[in-house]
Order: C-alpha cells, then sequence, then structure tokens
C-alpha cells in the first residue's frame, strides 16, 4: 500500500509539473534554471568567502535567481490564461525567457570571474557585458508591457479580479522600470571617469552598510527598493484579492460585487501610493530604516487614507445591500471563470 501510495503521489507530482510547463514552457524552463541556481547559490553564499560591493559574491545571483522565478511562474501562468492575442503574449513571454536568460548568464559569469556584473565598465570586456545586460533588460521590459497590454484585452467575469491582476502588472511594469534611474552614472563618475557607471545607491558609493543578503543600504537611499516593491505588485496584489476571498467564506459582506472590487481598488491605490514614497523616499537619499519625520507622516497619511476607504467600501456596501456573489463563482481562476 505504501509503495502503491507512493508511486501514485510521484506520478500526480509529475503531472502536475507538466501542466505547469505547458502554460509557458520558455518560461517554465527559465524557472526550473532559476530552482537550480538559487540552490547553487546559497551554497555558494555559504561556502565562497568572497565580496563584492559589500555583500557575498553569490549574493546577487541568488536574489536574482528567486525574483525571475517569481516572474517566470506568475507570467507563464497569465499568458495561458489568454484568449485574445495569446500568441502575441507568447512571443513577448519567449522574448523574456531568452533575454533573462542572458541576464542570469552574465551575471554567473561575472561571479566566476570575481568580479562585480552591474555597472562595470573596468575593462572593454565588462563594457560589453553591461551593455549587453542593459539591452537585455530593455527587450524584456519592453515584452512585458505588451503582455500587460494583452490582459486588457481578456477580461473575466470578476471585475475584483481584473483590476487586481491588471492593476499589479501595471504596478509591475513601473517597478521594472524604476530600475533604469539606477543605470544614470552620478555627476561624481561622469567627472572622474570611474569604471563603474550607475549605482543602487543615492548619495553614496555602492557598498556600504546594508541589510543582510538583501543589502538595502542602510546609510543612504536606495533604489532597489521600489524597484523590488513595484516589481512585485504582481504577485501582492492578486494576492491580497485572494486572500479577501478567503475571508469572504466566514465574512459573507465580502462576497458582494461591489465591496470586494472597492476594496481591491484601496489596496492598488495604497500599493501604488508606497510605491511612490519608497522612491521619493530613496531619490532623497534616505535610508528606509531611517525615515525622518516627513517620510513617517506621509506614510501616516497613505496608512489613515486606506483605513478611511477600507471602511467607505464596507458601509456602502452594507447600505445598498447588494445581493452577495455565489461562494462557488468565487472558485474559478482569476481571469477565466
Amino acid at each position: 500500500m505504501t509503495v502503491t501510495s507512493s508511486a501514485h503521489g510521484g506520478s500526480t507530482t509529475g503531472n502536475s509539473l507538466a501542466q505547469a510547463f505547458r502554460w509557458h514552457k520558455p518560461l517554465m524552463t527559465v524557472a526550473a534554471a532559476m530552482v537550480v541556481l538559487a540552490v547553487v547559490g546559497a551554497v555558494g553564499i555559504v561556502a565562497d568567502g568572497r565580496v563584492v560591493t559589500g555583500l557575498p559574491i553569490w549574493a546577487k545571483p541568488t536574489k536574482f535567481a528567486l525574483s525571475i522565478l517569481l516572474y517566470s511562474v506568475t507570467w507563464a501562468w497569465l499568458i495561458a490564461q489568454l484568449s485574445r492575442a495569446r500568441r502575441t503574449a507568447w512571443w513577448m513571454g519567449t522574448v523574456s525567457a531568452v533575454f533573462l536568460g542572458v541576464e542570469m548568464l552574465i551575471i554567473v559569469g561575472q561571479v566566476l570571474r570575481g568580479t562585480t556584473s552591474h555597472f562595470n565598465q573596468a575593462t572593454t570586456f565588462d563594457t560589453m557585458l553591461w551593455r549587453a545586460m542593459g539591452g537585455s533588460i530593455a527587450l524584456v521590459w519592453v515584452a512585458t508591457l505588451i503582455v500587460c497590454v494583452t490582459l486588457f484585452l481578456n477580461p473575466g467575469p470578476d471585475r475584483a479580479r481584473n483590476l487586481a491582476v491588471r492593476a499589479g502588472a501595471i504596478l509591475a511594469v513601473v517597478g521594472m522600470a524604476l530600475g533604469f534611474l539606477m543605470v544614470i552614472p552620478t555627476s561624481d563618475q561622469i567627472a572622474e571617469g570611474e569604471t563603474i557607471s550607475g549605482a543602487h545607491t543615492v548619495g553614496l558609493t555602492d557598498g556600504g552598510p546594508g541589510l543582510p543578503l538583501l543589502g538595502w543600504s542602510t546609510v543612504g537611499g536606495d533604489l532597489r527598493i521600489p524597484h523590488f516593491v513595484g516589481m512585485h505588485a504582481l504577485q501582492l496584489i492578486p494576492l491580497a484579492a485572494i486572500a479577501l476571498e478567503l475571508l469572504a467564506r466566514s465574512w459573507p459582506l465580502l462576497r458582494r460585487r461591489r465591496v470586494a472590487v472597492r476594496l481591491v481598488a484601496v489596496a492598488v491605490a495604497g500599493y501604488a501610493a508606497v510605491l511612490a514614497l519608497l522612491t521619493w523616499q530613496a531619490l532623497r537619499g534616505q535610508s528606509i530604516v531611517h525615515p525622518d519625520g516627513l517620510t513617517l507622516l506621509t506614510m501616516a497619511g497613505i496608512l489613515v487614507g486606506m483605513g478611511v476607504g477600507a471602511i467607505a467600501a464596507l458601509r456602502t456596501a452594507a447600505e445598498h445591500r447588494e445581493p452577495p456573489l455565489p461562494e462557488d463563482d468565487r472558485s474559478a481562476d482569476l481571469l477565466a471563470s
């Protein structure tokens, strides 16, 4: 019995993986490669004592692997849900998969050479690799933008889910675009003709004190923070919508279409406001762990606004007595019911 059960379990897992690869094979292949690279990188962080810009040399490929893993799986799944413009989205997903692969090959290659990949113009070869990375990411951004547009051509029957997915995709594209701020050389780099062109940190040189593993500066502004938060809106905002649906099982008021849409809209507005605040904070050269009074006041205003918006959404739904959405209708996919 134990052997049979185990074999059945293995078969089920294998079938699930095969089905996942049918979403979008190139992106899922990249995702599988990122799983392997994340494991290798984690081992490297422990076993390899080399340090670059203040972090273990394997920290960057490990972080990038995890981020690209989330990106690849999410977009592969979304592309599989499309009915209109699916072929266009498939090709754009393939473009993303190819050039994300190029980026990661360069990052790992530079780790093996014992140097940094980003902003590195120390030699002609380093400059060539950095420019190849920049071009690759620009192409990934354009491809992602096009797939984002196709989401608007494929509305599902649930407005709250539509809003969560579309808004998450838009903010993810914005978050990716914020990364381009980092490639702009500083005035000191231009004046002194340095071999590094661009920086994560605002107001200081990269490589100073930072949060463990993440490396986000604890003494200056860091553009990686809004870049990260923006990119992963694609996962976090739909997860917030899913959380509302789970809560609706025990709170019928949340099953009403109007309240669900308004609560998701509040979450989207709040997320966008926090992203803007983090960007503003970084550009002012202020560390995420040392916010000033103005930053704290702005954050408090965002939280109050979200609270007022949520209360208003709930009160409006209660007053209008809109019939709740049947629970069975809430169990389908985000884009296809």
